[in-house]
């Protein structure tokens, strides 16, 4: 049976995740909370310090319609005040969250704390099938800005398109394509400002993709910047891959990132990875318990070792 191919983005999905997640030292330290509550919401509070700046945090639901497929009740909370301030408030202003509900729809709408009222109406696989349909609005008070973006997904066996209106800025459409067949992959991506009449951007790319490894050449940024991926899983306890990038625009120097994976029991992992400029990562992480998870992750500069160029950081995740 033919699956839908990934979205553009996702091409080279396992080795940006293997290089990319699951590496905690970008921030000091985060925090995820997930619940679901009596009526099938469930939600998900995240904290984040950052090791420079203000602290930050969000609220996330999600709905679940058993009889019309599975729709996003989004609420997101952000806050640059003290993270205690910040969790108080999440705490008082959960309750401003309200839902439409009728079968195959789901209207959420949400308020921030930087005062920006959002709404997100979404139907799957109600106009036709495969089709995913989205509308998104954010509404500032303060400033009276208003923003409201449609979002088309559409997928069938080989094939994965997606477009993106934004209907006040422009209007501007990205719009992104894929074909697959037999693990083989091709994709294309195109910006388009309306009232200039002109295409923005535009970037493409080919892949292969099978279960045990993965490849993939993207060329974004108007096909100036190119990059080689490639994944593999050696055996259910470890992964390896890695990643080249070059500017045609820029230097003639090729960045290239190095990562693996090591399973150390049913309940642990740990990874590393390094790249060209000497940056060391390691990470580890561990479910303590039924629905926690802890995660601590370190940056080295390898040239810089007697200097305060190195990071560290941590993650809590707890969900019931």
């Amino acid at each position: 049976m033919a699956f839908p191919p990934p979205a553009f983005p996702d091409i080279a999905k396992a080795s940006n995740d293997l290089i990319n997640r699951d590496f905690y030292h970008t921030a000091a330290a985060n925090l995820e909370v997930k619940s679901k509550a009596p009526n099938g919401v469930s939600f998900n509070v995240k904290g984040k310090s950052a090791h420079e700046g203000s602290t930050s945090g969000s609220i996330e639901g999600k709905y679940v319609d058993a009889s019309s497929g599975m729709h996003n009740f989004l609420c997101r909370m952000t806050s640059t005040s003290s993270s205690e301030r910040r969790l108080v408030f999440v705490a008082q202003r959960s309750h401003i969250l309200t839902t439409s509900r009728h079968p195959g729809i789901t209207l959420t709408q949400g308020w921030t704390t930087s005062n920006i009222l959002n709404s997100k109406f979404e139907l799957d696989n109600q106009i036709a099938k495969g089709l995913k349909a989205e509308l998104a609005t954010d509404f500032t008070p303060s400033s009276k800005d208003f923003a409201a973006k449609v979002n088309l997904h559409f997928k069938q066996p080989n094939f994965h398109a997606r477009a993106f209106f934004d209907l006040m800025k422009g209007p501007t459409a990205n719009i992104d394509a894929v074909l697959g067949r037999e693990g083989f992959l091709v994709g294309a991506e195109a910006g388009y400002d309306v009232q200039k009449a002109a295409i923005t951007r535009y970037s493409a790319a080919v892949g292969y993709a099978v279960p045990q490894y993965s490849a993939a050449i993207t060329a974004t940024s108007n096909l100036s910047v190119f990059s080689a991926a490639y994944y593999q899983k050696v055996n259910s306890e470890v992964e390896a891959g890695a990643k080249a990038t070059w500017d045609s625009k820029g230097s003639n120097n090729v960045g290239l990132e190095v990562a693996s994976k090591y399973r150390l029991d049913p309940t642990s992992f740990a990874k590393a990875k390094v790249n060209d400029r000497g940056i060391a990562s390691l990470a580890y992480n561990v479910l303590l318990r039924s629905g926690v998870t802890a995660g601590v992750g370190v940056s080295l500069d390898t040239q810089k070792l007697n200097e305060s160029a190195h990071k560290v950081g941590t993650h809590f995740e707890f969900s019931g």
